[in-house]
């Protein structure tokens, strides 16, 4: 990470304190998909500072969307441009699933409450129609659907997809909306809204990410009935959610010798902390780091887990 970008993640840290987050450590210790995490009350959010977002790469914001959608959390990218085509403020884009909105954006909704109403995709700008607004304020007006559909210049198949929430908009087509009706018809953009998309198939995916590392691969056999995930580039190595007792466990796994071992535990504590979950690091039998507000696991306990509790408690 440059000076720039990290003058740019801290800029990130500064707004979301002065909105009343809780931010995270910074992650540093390893290349990591996202650069801070933050909660206030039940949002929760991982940040990635990306100065271009279209040199990410599927595989980042994949994992990305693998930690928040398994912790139920809401993913972002603050971005300037994308391939030197500079982003406009106010409007939200998309980078392999993964919304990304510019510095001032993120400003305005952070301390602001200004919500975006305009998304960017492959066809132009178009936003999110509020179907029940539309409906009630057309029968309020006592209009037909052939009527309001005449008014703004679509068809009434189009009009009924707006009503039943089946469609975007185009701005022009909103913006005659608001001129027939005389209300607002788009909905903002929620940033901190987790994402909920495919979910059955989208965890498939996640689970083909293979624990390479022995110890790793171990904790998932003596797991595997659990929603454990394994991930690569962030501080810590797998996930664990268990939804029924509303645990989250995050751990980290020391195989041999690690130069940043203490700052990666160190940032994995943060991170439990903003995530409200139990920290956990596995151990090839060398000293962990000196903190004991992590759970550690040495190699020749990890056949008596039969359950994510027993992680913890060990």
């Amino acid at each position: 990470m440059t000076y720039r970008e990290m003058g740019k993640v801290k800029a990130a840290e500064s707004i979301l304190k002065e909105g009343g987050f809780t931010v995270s450590q910074r992650c540093c210790s390893r290349p990591s998909c996202f650069d801070i995490a933050a909660r206030k009350r039940d949002s929760l959010i991982f940040i990635k500072v990306q100065p271009d977002i279209g040199c990410v790469s599927p595989y980042d914001s994949l994992e990305l969307r693998i930690i928040s959608d398994h912790i139920s959390a809401a993913s972002l990218f603050i971005s300037e441009k994308t391939r030197e085509k500079p982003l406009e403020d106010d409007t939200v884009y998309s980078r392999y699933n993964v919304l990304a909105i510019t510095p001032k954006t993120f400003e305005n909704i952070v301390l602001r409450g200004i919500h975006p109403l305009i998304q960017a995709g492959p066809g132009g700008y178009y936003v999110e129609i509020d179907g029940e607004a539309i409906k009630r304020r057309r029968q309020e007006l006592g209009l037909s659907v052939g009527e309001v559909a005449e008014k703004i210049g679509i068809s009434r198949r189009t009009l009924y997809g707006y009503e039943r929430g089946m469609a975007k908009a185009s701005v022009t087509v909103a913006y005659n909306m608001l001129c027939t009706l005389g209300i607002p018809v788009a909905k903002p953009v929620n940033i901190f809204e987790a994402h909920r998309g495919q979910r059955k198939t989208f965890m498939a995916r996640a689970r083909r990410i293979i624990a390479r590392n022995r110890l790793l691969q171990r904790i998932f056999r003596r797991l595997a009935g659990y929603n454990i995930v394994a991930v690569r580039k962030a501080p810590f190595d797998f996930v664990i959610t268990v939804p029924e007792e509303n645990m989250k466990v995050i751990g980290g796994v020391a195989d041999g010798k690690e130069e940043t071992l203490s700052q990666r535990v160190e940032e994995i504590l943060s991170l439990s902390k903003v995530v409200q979950a139990h920290p956990v690091l596995v151990t090839d039998g060398q000293k962990p780091p000196l903190s004991k507000d992590i759970a550690c696991v040495k190699s020749d306990e990890i056949s008596k887990i039969k359950s994510p509790e027993d992680l913890c408690r060990l």
